[in-house]
């Protein structure tokens, strides 16, 4: 890796923890998710990062993919487990890293087996180790606990401007043998639930991404593509573009452009029997004899 590279991932880890932690004090009763979502954007670009994804916030069931619309009047409530998954970038050089906060004080027990089976999973990444083994560990971390993970849901290898690229970390043991490597930046994110240990997708979707930039007839999606294509493959949220498109019409686009496969849209994503899920994440740079953590 580049010493530019190197210096941007760990800046971009280094915004993303000082984000994170200033976040935890919003998340109490009554606080609004589009407030949370808004100030934790802004402080990003504070210290000097790009947001890398709208701020995910993810309550009880909800599992990946709530960011608010920009009319939400959602709040937090009594008895929520709250979880919080935000991500900086530097020159696309990105940073993920998520934490959950349990509100009601039922769940102590499942969010410590989540801590734990990260920093398990953490503690075994090096070259050459394969990620059924590191999703081995995790199911089994939880398992022993009484939880489980939700296994369709991964960790991911990050490269610039690229969330989701080249490798998978899955969260439970599976029949292929691909290995880690050298050089590669992960983000790893076990999730812990007390149900069924699947996701199901919501018809709900308020975060989008480019996949191929394609004529449109439309002065306002000619418009929101010229912003998107900025952002390359990097996921962006509708309530972004309200103020410069009428919502109403940006919704009509937003959907045109998803059927003609200019945008993919990513579903709000819900535990299939309702369990509560809770997620902690961090992401690393693989070293020649571990892995150097970028958001510790």
């Amino acid at each position: 890796m580049e010493e530019n590279e190197l210096k941007a991932y760990r800046e971009a880890g280094k915004i993303a923890v000082k984000a994170r932690e200033w976040s935890r004090d919003l998340i109490k009763e009554g606080a609004k998710l589009l407030d949370i979502a808004e100030k934790i954007e802004k402080k990003i670009l504070d210290h000097g990062g790009e947001i890398a994804f709208p701020v995910n916030i993810c309550i009880n069931d909800i599992t990946a993919h709530y960011t608010p619309k920009f009319n939400d009047e959602t709040v937090i409530k009594e008895n929520d487990v709250v979880t919080i998954d935000l991500g900086a970038h530097v020159d696309g050089y990105i940073a993920d890293t998520a934490y959950t906060i349990d509100l009601s004080g039922k769940y102590e027990k499942m969010l410590n087996a989540n801590k734990d089976a990260l920093e398990k999973a953490i503690n075994l990444v090096k070259p050459d180790v394969s990620v059924s083994e590191i999703g081995k560990l995790v199911q089994k971390t939880l398992k022993d606990a009484g939880f489980k993970p939700i296994e369709n849901l991964t960790g991911h290898e990050v490269k610039q401007y690229d969330l989701h690229a080249g490798l998978s970390i899955p969260n439970i043991e599976v029949p292929y043998k691909w290995k880690i490597e050298e050089g590669m930046v992960l983000a790893i994110e076990p999730f812990a639930t007390d149900g069924y240990g699947r996701v199901i997708e919501s018809k709900q979707a308020e975060i989008f991404s480019l996949l191929e930039a394609k004529p449109t007839r439309m002065r306002e999606a000619r418009m929101l593509l010229n912003e998107v294509e900025k952002r390359k493959k990097l996921p962006f949220a509708e309530r972004w573009f309200c103020k410069k498109i009428n919502p109403m019409k940006l919704s009509l686009i937003l959907r045109d452009l998803v059927s003609n496969e200019v945008l993919n849209a990513h579903p709000v994503l819900h535990e299939k029997e309702k369990g509560v899920v809770s997620q902690f994440e961090h992401t690393m740079i693989v070293t020649g004899d571990g892995c150097e953590v970028t958001t510790k």
